[in-house]
């Protein structure tokens, strides 16, 4: 199945089933988030196909993110991301690299819709989008063994952290962070699609789904999450190692190969195409997942520290 959380022409948000391009509403009142609390995702579903509150089609109606997540982790699955980032500095992947995936903290409270406008963020001359998938957690769990993590999946959605660039460099050698760097904005979306309809496409620890990004008309990334190192399985492993995954935690991927500018900026500098500006058109996509596509805009200005900053 796949989940849209939308804003209903009857007022107020409402969690719908997507089905040959309709969305077929689910009783009003409870949100994405309530229905995983509740294990009742997949019944409502259902109920909404056979028996829908309303019917809309897809194209045009205002899609809002899927879930507002209780937390979002973002893990560092690709590595030949990395790879990539550093040779440009002469530098080998730190080892732990293949050990386990680190991931950070983001900011739940940062999410966005799958077409909102997105701002610059404060003082950022290097604004970047990341490629990523996510996987949101339905049945909760603590110290999860890998053997079943997988079934402790509710769904997956497209996930971008927005970046930038140089606030993130200015905080990572204080080894804090990245905190201002990715504190702008999230997307999670368009649709949460259940796993049962991605296993056409399994490879291995992951899928065959092609994964592309464009600003304006250029193809700037391109990917496929068969590439992945460190699946969701072991991220949720490693995640909930020690302490506890909640319904409606997300796990982030991390950047595929040549999913950010960033990543062309430190591989190619002579032909780089520049940051992110006001006015900008951004689309990312991965095959089954859908596309998210976003309007850059000027952010609001910096209010300074004490000390000028």
């Amino acid at each position: 199945m796949r989940f849209v959380t939308y804003a209903s022409p009857g007022g107020g948000d409402r969690v719908g089933v997507v089905d040959d391009d309709r969305i077929h509403g689910v009783e009003p009142g409870p949100t994405l988030l309530d229905l995983l609390d509740g294990g009742d995702l997949r019944p409502r579903g259902e109920r909404a196909l056979a028996s829908p509150t309303e019917v809309l089609p897809l194209a045009g109606t205002v899609l809002r993110a899927p879930l507002r997540p209780r937390s979002i982790r973002d893990c560092a699955g690709f590595l030949q991301h990395l790879r990539n980032v550093s040779a440009s500095a002469d530098m080998p992947v730190d080892e732990r690299h293949t050990r386990f995936p680190p991931f950070y903290f983001t900011n739940p409270a940062a999410v966005v819709g799958p077409h909102d406008d997105v701002p610059i963020a404060p003082d950022s001359a290097m604004f970047d989008y990341e490629l990523e998938i996510a996987a949101v957690i339905g049945t909760p769990g603590a110290t999860i063994p890998l053997a079943g993590a997988e079934n402790h999946i509710a769904g997956y959605t497209l996930f971008c952290d927005w970046s930038a660039r140089d606030l993130q460099m200015a905080e990572m050698p204080l080894r804090l962070g990245p905190a201002k760097g990715k504190d702008t904005a999230n997307t999670l979306g368009p649709m949460l699609v259940t796993p049962d309809e991605l296993e056409p496409y399994r490879s291995g620890n992951a899928f065959d789904l092609e994964m592309t990004g464009h600003v304006g008309d250029e193809l700037v990334s391109r990917g496929n999450w068969s590439t992945i190192d460190w699946g969701f399985p072991d991220m949720i492993t490693y995640a909930s190692r020690g302490t506890a995954l909640r319904a409606g935690d997300v796990i982030g991927s991390g950047t595929v190969e040549t999913g950010c500018l960033f990543e062309h900026y430190c591989t190619d500098p002579d032909r780089f195409r520049g940051w992110l500006q006001p006015g900008d058109e951004v689309r990312l996509a991965v095959e089954a997942l859908g596309e998210i596509r976003h309007r850059i805009v000027t952010g609001v200005p910096a209010e300074r520290l004490s000390s000028g900053y």
